[in-house]
């Protein structure tokens, strides 16, 4: 059985970002991802700063390390990288996890596309606005949603705001696609260090920003407007 790069695996904690928001869950984080966006939180993943904590794993090694950490107090996981639709392999672990009756979550920023992905439960697509220094190929876009739409996948979208461009980047994403859930979610910027000076009010006043514009404009009546919960808490601590 081929194995799985995994930089780490944690839990139980609580998803901070996206659907679903605020819902107990373990991480399983993958290694790699095709993008580099400036403002990435989770740069670990692909720019060989911590290549040294990647293990190879099988679906029942991670199943072992998440009973390990939180055995009969979890019944759902979140795949997290980094960008896991790079690996087919993962079809063994979610095939598992669904015989098992645990939930699935998954997010990425729709450029990739793997089978098992239809047999996830929340699906969160977050493509990467202009801040981030990424390109969204539209076509691949919307194949992966043709693909969950044949399945009847969960799924949503998501775009995180750092400026009035990524803005009206999002107020596009949401024109082109008005029958999906749609979410805006505040950058963080400050990523200097685990622990950041007033990180929470700093937070804090931007989203209140964002709420505004977005209470302000028309185009965005049908949008939900997200923090992210788990760095008011913790900052940029990793593996909370």
């Amino acid at each position: 059985m081929m194995k799985i790069p995994v930089l780490e695996i944690f839990g139980p904690t609580f998803q901070g970002e996206g659907a679903v928001i605020g819902q107990k869950t373990m991480f399983v984080r993958t290694a790699g991802c095709d993008y580099q966006c400036s403002w990435c939180d989770s740069k670990f993943t692909w720019d060989g700063s911590q290549k040294e904590n990647i293990r190879m794993m099988s679906a029942d090694d991670i199943f072992e390390s998440l009973d390990t950490l939180a055995e009969n107090n979890y019944n759902h996981v979140t795949i997290s990288g980094g960008n896991p639709l790079l690996l087919k392999n993962l079809q063994a672990f979610v095939e598992q996890a669904k015989e098992k009756g645990i939930q699935l979550a998954v997010e990425t920023q729709g450029s990739m596309y793997q089978d098992w992905l239809q047999l996830i439960d929340d699906v969160t697509i977050s493509p990467k606005p202009p801040s981030s220094g990424m390109e969204t190929d539209y076509g691949r876009l919307e194949y992966i949603f043709t693909k969950l739409d044949e399945s009847e996948t969960s799924y949503n979208l998501k775009i995180v705001i750092f400026d009035e461009e990524d803005f009206e980047y999002a107020a596009d994403m949401h024109r082109r696609y008005p029958d999906k859930a749609f979410y805006l979610q505040v950058g963080n910027p400050y990523l200097d260090g685990e622990s950041v000076d007033n990180h929470t009010e700093k937070l804090l006043s931007r989203y209140e920003k964002l709420v505004d514009m977005t209470m302000n404009d028309s185009r965005m009546n049908n949008v939900r407007v997200l923090p992210q919960l788990h760095t008011l808490l913790w900052s940029n601590r990793q593996g909370v």
